[in-house]
């Protein structure tokens, strides 16, 4: 929950620039890979920066959000460029009254026909957020960072508490940044049903959740760049993990032991060691 003053429209749109840059600089977003979402749900003026205007379905009935306003981006649109014109990049849907339906919101230079594919599962999962949680603000990226959706083809890794317990135990920080672990859905159809189904289900208790053999959904209450952050941090662990595999296995990582004492320290509460 975000309090007064809120983020202006230049700095959300601003934010979510800086995140896409750093997206592309982690390799996590090739071509137009990756996409971003923002939910807020206070009053923010739209036309001077999107002054075209039209009726669209929504994936989902939300009534509950009637009024809000998401800024997505645009199918196609390469993350890395919304730093540079975020307005030809984002469109922003202001929910109507009915729940089913909304107006988008674009600029003339807009380089999209409509917002991201994976829209259906963003909206999933602001809305059972904000549901569960009644926040005003909820932040969401997917992104396809190498290392880890690489280790995702493996099927060892695709057991939710082998890769929690192979991926933690690179830096002490990781138990500290992610102490509900890093979901696990097993791999289905980009944009599906299912897909949407396992993201929600994960992220109502983690915070970044790994789509097997495609990439990462990551969110956050906070701000965009906290969501973006637990990519860049999930990513990092990868990379321990993959450099490991490519060494033969030689590095040990933190022990168990290690693990729970950094928890104990600093009184975070886990259950994956």
């Amino acid at each position: 929950m975000l309090q007064v003053p809120y983020p202006t429209l230049d700095e959300l749109l601003k934010m979510m620039g800086e995140t896409g840059k750093r997206l592309s600089e982690i390799d996590a977003c090739e071509g137009a890979a990756g996409n971003i979402s923002i939910f807020l749900n206070w009053t923010v003026e739209l036309q001077a920066h999107f002054p075209l205007v039209e009726d669209i379905e929504l994936p989902q009935s939300v009534p509950e959000l009637a009024g809000a306003t998401f800024l997505v981006s645009g199918s196609g649109s390469r993350l890395r460029e919304i730093i540079e014109d975020p307005v030809a990049n984002i469109g922003c849907i202001r929910v109507n009254e009915d729940g089913q339906t909304g107006k988008l919101f674009t600029s003339p230079s807009r380089c999209f026909e409509r917002v991201t594919s994976e829209f259906n599962s963003h909206l999933a999962v602001h809305y059972d957020q904000v549901l569960s949680s009644g926040t005003n603000f909820h932040a969401i990226i997917h992104a396809q960072p190498p290392k880890l959706t690489y280790l995702s083809h493996i099927p060892r890794y695709q057991d939710e508490h082998y890769i929690n317990t192979h991926l933690l135990r690179w830096q002490p920080e990781n138990i500290i940044n992610f102490p509900e672990g890093i979901g696990f859905v097993p791999f289905q159809i980009p944009s599906s049903p299912e897909l949407m189904k396992g993201t929600l289900e994960s992220l109502r208790t983690n915070r970044i959740v790994i789509w097997a053999k495609h990439g990462v959904m990551a969110r956050s209450n906070v701000s965009v760049k906290h969501a973006g952050d637990s990519v860049d941090y999930a990513e990092t662990a990868a990379k321990y993990e993959y450099l490991n595999l490519c060494t033969g296995e030689i590095g040990e990582g933190l022990t168990v032991d290690e693990v729970r004492a950094i928890c104990k320290t600093f009184n975070i509460k886990q259950n994956i060691f």
